[in-house]
């Protein structure tokens, strides 16, 4: 069935944009420009507005993972890497429960499982497009005319294919690390230093306040005559970014950054060379941010298609169970308030985990769950499970010090999923954290961005390690 299906996308190759390999090694420094370019290009695509749009002013279904998901509404950057995650999230967990087969070993293998994931993400922005161009998120399609529903379509899928393009041109070897978490990182960065530094002035009823928290400081102290008011009035501001989540943000970034550093030496030595000692490392973050990355495209697709099947179809019991949406203080803005939706969205505020204890109880067990589910999951789909490992030291001669090469995969075992498991765990609560403490850009955010920023901290010192080597 696994092979069949692999051979049902070989017709479609022909046809699949893709990006060449590079032919030999990409020198460190053009890797650097190439991957310079890719962001530029992003942020180009996050700024320009979709043509033909009469009105954004609905409710956002992907309004809570706009920035982990690297999108921006009303641009050509709507889905974001939405399509890439989902498509590459469910290829890969078929391929681990062996619904399709796949052969890592064939060459052809890996070029179709590749098309496949590639093919399926386009599918899902031409879907999302049409989806969202038919209920009438920039408009009344009767209002608008077919024609610029047609290239409403065109802008969000063409928009998609670039952005697959270049996801793959990175991972190719072309720039450095992936254009997946350089969208994310950028993306979250940037709003992290707009809300600390915005100089947008907001009026709410005290004056005109700076959006900015560092900016609203100086200027609080500039224009208040109670200096102490003016301090604590910066620090606890409700409506605006304040100093408190940007200090709460710098201390969630402090404590990833240190958790990194943990990590299981387990000796090794060469059955080919005697005397020859090394140690192979396993991260208490074994998986990475995969679990919360993970975790993000389950939320972001439960809350789109739960919003979008209750504005339809409000009165079913079914759909109500699924999740209530309800506009916000008067907003536009739909949130949950009640069903599974209204149970996998945090707390807006520490205040309210005391006015709702069974909603904040049942969020908690629901993000530790799923993170350390979908860490134990990400072993066996992506290759990096114990008896993976073991096959891979097997084949570079290299066995565990004290251990019979029959015994490696059981100490093996032993290690790599309890920490993926407590690495998942541990994940999740300080995105719990996170948000309880009013951190700028979420929690599940701002674990995203420093761990992808730490990945790429540890590319450019292995690159550059590399040039130090070659006596560059």
């Amino acid at each position: 069935m696994g092979f069949r299906f692999l051979t049902l996308i070989r017709p479609f190759m022909a046809v699949i944009p893709e990006v060449a390999a590079p032919d030999r090694k990409v020198a460190f420094n053009q890797k650097i420009l190439w991957t310079v370019i890719t962001l530029l290009i992003f942020l180009v695509l996050s700024q320009v507005p979709l043509y033909g749009i009469m009105s954004s002013d609905s409710s956002d279904p992907l309004y809570w993972m706009r920035v982990i998901l690297a999108s921006n509404r009303g641009t050509l950057m709507e889905f974001g890497i939405t399509p890439i995650i989902t498509s590459g999230m469910i290829m890969q967990l078929l391929a681990g429960a062996q619904i399709i087969e796949v052969d890592y070993s064939l060459r052809e293998d890996r070029a179709l499982f590749s098309g496949a994931q590639k093919l399926f993400a386009m599918l899902i922005t031409f879907g999302s497009a049409t989806v969202a161009v038919m209920t009438g998120q920039y408009g009344d399609p009767k209002n608008l005319g077919a024609g610029i529903c047609l290239l409403l379509i065109i802008q969000l899928f063409v928009a998609g294919v670039i952005v697959i393009l270049l996801d793959e041109m990175l991972q190719k070897g072309y720039g450095l690390g992936s254009g997946i978490n350089l969208f994310i990182a950028t993306n979250i960065c940037e709003d992290i230093v707009w809300k600390s530094l915005s100089p947008l002035t907001v009026n709410n009823g005290k004056g005109p306040e700076f959006e900015g928290a560092i900016i609203a400081f100086f200027h609080l102290l500039f224009v208040r005559s109670n200096k102490f008011k003016a301090i604590f009035e910066a620090f606890t501001r409700s409506s605006l970014p304040n100093l408190t989540n940007l200090v709460a943000t710098a201390l969630v970034f402090a404590v990833v950054i240190y958790l990194q550093g943990f990590r299981v030496e387990i000796p090794v030595k060469s059955a080919r060379f005697r005397g020859h000692r090394a140690s192979f490392p396993i991260k208490l973050f074994y998986t990475s941010n995969m679990p919360i990355m993970l975790q993000s495209a389950l939320a972001s697709n439960v809350f789109m298609i739960s919003q979008l099947l209750y504005r339809r179809f409000p009165d079913n019991l079914l759909i109500r169970l699924f999740g209530v949406w309800e506009p916000y203080q008067g907003s536009s803005q739909f949130f949950p308030t009640s069903g599974l939706a209204y149970y996998m969205t945090p707390p807006r505020s520490f205040i309210n985990t005391l006015k709702d204890p069974i909603h904040f109880a049942l969020y908690v067990a629901y993000m530790l769950t799923a993170c350390a589910l979908l860490s134990r999951t990400w072993l066996d789909v992506s290759g990096s499970g114990p008896r993976d490992v073991a096959r891979e030291l097997r084949e570079q001669q290299t066995v565990i010090a004290g251990y019979r090469d029959t015994s490696m995969y059981k100490e093996l075992k032993r290690i790599i999923p309890t920490a993926a498991t407590v690495g998942g765990v541990i994940i999740g609560i300080l995105s719990i954290s996170a948000d309880l403490l009013g951190a700028i850009g979420s929690g599940t955010g701002i674990l995203l961005a420093v761990t992808i920023i730490y990945n790429y901290f540890e590319t450019f010192a292995k690159e550059q390690a590399e040039l130090g080597g070659l006596g560059v």
